[in-house]
């Protein structure tokens, strides 16, 4: 029996077409699909779509067009994104499958009700819309707005269902301190820390039904409500193990999750869904993995300031696998970002047509001209990218190969095999082959199709000279 190892992303809102900071969390992820699987490792790969939001109902409405011809066909835009970009998922939840979705939130809320821990209240909050949650005065910005929208959130009063959030501060501060619930990195753990300080409240988990316009899971036993956005979404990260049905796969792969989000949604899923799984009485996952915003030209992308990255279009014209070297490789993997142009074309030159896809065509060249036979890969990672990939530092890892190819440069550079007597070639480019064969195994997680071409090139029977893996524009 393999280990299992379960990956998710976050659950994206579908009132757009995905941009670039979805596919900058969905390559990290894959890249942590991919190496556990190289360990030999039986992984699970979710994702699925966020569909029982007033922001699709709204992004419908502004189209024209019924809701639920909206979800789904952003939801099939989606969910073939994920084939585009090479994405390798094994399960795909949407939120508005009544069959295989609603049947598990509404376990999951009835586990929670029979705890005691979901009760009616009237309240009065302030609402925002794009984050599809409520805000106290004190986590608005000094002029009012929603830090993450830069909005002014509405003022709601409603009865809604609430969740006794407050019951597990302590519990949770436990877990989150000892690591048992572990957050990568730091300081987004330290940044729950201070949260959860500052005193955990009660938070609502319904909205009526008028409000959502009748889209959403209904509460068990009260038409009159549908439950709020996360407690839905949250769910499909169970929902797509089979939790509310078939369980097989839930008892196969639940716990053993790495959850990968952005740094905006950290507290709903490393307090909010933590407590509810503490309540539902349900293992908790292992890993939060946290990563940053992406800026373009060191700004925020916008539509106003046109400054917004189009993904399809930038791997359309420049390739899938430069895209995601980029973004895997220079962008930190748990801070902020920046994308622009300009230092895309600079990366495409320096790093893969005069990097890893010069020393390629260079050794094989010199191959070819002394009859050298392929090598045997060695699969093994190395102790520095083992340890890089165990602390979810995956730009480290790339960093790591980045100097692999550097010293294999350097490695011809200093024996000018092409200056030696036949015999002493044929070592040299020997030892050659077998360092670009564990590059191209390292490069596995990093850029799946370049090591594939790589491992198959250079272990055939005869070398011969390669095609540019990267020409040079």
């Amino acid at each position: 029996m393999r280990d299992p190892y379960y990956i998710t992303t976050a659950i994206p809102y579908i009132n757009a077409r995905p941009h670039v900071g979805h596919v900058l969390e969905w390559f990290q992820a894959d890249a942590l699909a991919r190496y556990h699987q190289l360990l030999g490792k039986d992984v699970a790969f979710t994702s699925g779509t966020d569909e029982n939001s007033l922001k699709n109902v709204q992004a419908a409405e502004k189209a024209g067009v019924e809701t639920q011809i909206w979800l789904d066909e952003y939801a099939k835009i989606f969910e073939d994104a994920f084939a585009f970009f090479g994405i390798r998922l094994t399960h795909f939840r949407r939120g508005s499958d009544q069959k295989l979705h609603w049947p598990g939130v509404q376990k999951l809320w009835t586990r929670c009700l029979e705890n005691g821990d979901i009760y009616k209240k009237t309240y009065t909050g302030l609402y925002c819309v794009g984050c599809e949650s409520f805000y106290t005065s004190e986590d608005l910005t000094k002029e009012g707005f929603c830090p993450e929208h830069l909005k002014a959130p509405e003022s709601v009063t409603e009865e809604n269902y609430f969740f006794r959030l407050s019951k597990y501060q302590d519990q949770i501060l436990a877990l989150l301190n000892s690591d048992e619930h572990q957050i990568v990195s730091g300081q987004y753990k330290n940044e729950m820390l201070r949260f959860i300080e500052r005193g955990l409240e009660d938070f609502s988990v319904s909205r009526s039904s008028e409000r959502a316009r009748g889209i959403g899971v209904p509460v068990p036993n009260d038409d009159s409500q549908v439950m709020y956005v996360w407690f839905d979404a949250l769910a499909i990260y169970i929902t797509a193990l089979g939790w509310g049905g078939d369980e097989t796969d839930f008892e196969k792969y639940w716990p053993s999750a790495v959850q990968v989000i952005g740094k905006g949604i950290n507290r709903f899923h490393s307090i909010y869904w933590i407590a509810m799984l503490l309540s539902a009485k349900l293992p908790l996952p292992k890993t939060t993995f946290v990563h940053g915003y992406l800026t373009a030209d060191g700004q925020k992308m916008s539509k106003s300031l046109g400054n917004v990255i189009e993904p399809f279009q930038l791997v359309e014209e420049h390739g899938l696998e430069p895209v995601r070297y980029y973004l895997l490789r220079h962008v930190p993997t748990h801070a902020d970002g920046d994308f622009s142009m300009t230092k895309f074309a600079e990366v495409y030159t320096a790093d893969l047509a005069n990097g890893i896809g010069n020393l390629c065509s260079r050794i094989a060249k010199l191959c070819e001209k002394n009859g050298i036979a392929g090598g045997t890969v060695l699969e093994q990672f190395s102790v520095e990218f083992d340890q890089a990939f165990s602390n979810f530092e995956i730009s480290t890892a790339a960093e790591w190969i980045s100097e692999q190819i550097r010293k294999l440069d350097g490695f011809l550079s200093e024996q000018t095999p092409w200056t030696k007597p036949p015999a002493e070639q044929r070592e040299i480019l020997v030892v050659a082959v077998e360092k670009l064969l564990s590059i191209g195994y390292h490069l596995q997680p990093i850029m799946p199709k370049t090591a594939e071409r790589i491992l198959q090139h250079f272990s055939q029977p005869k070398i011969i000279a390669i095609t540019p893996l990267f020409p040079r524009k």
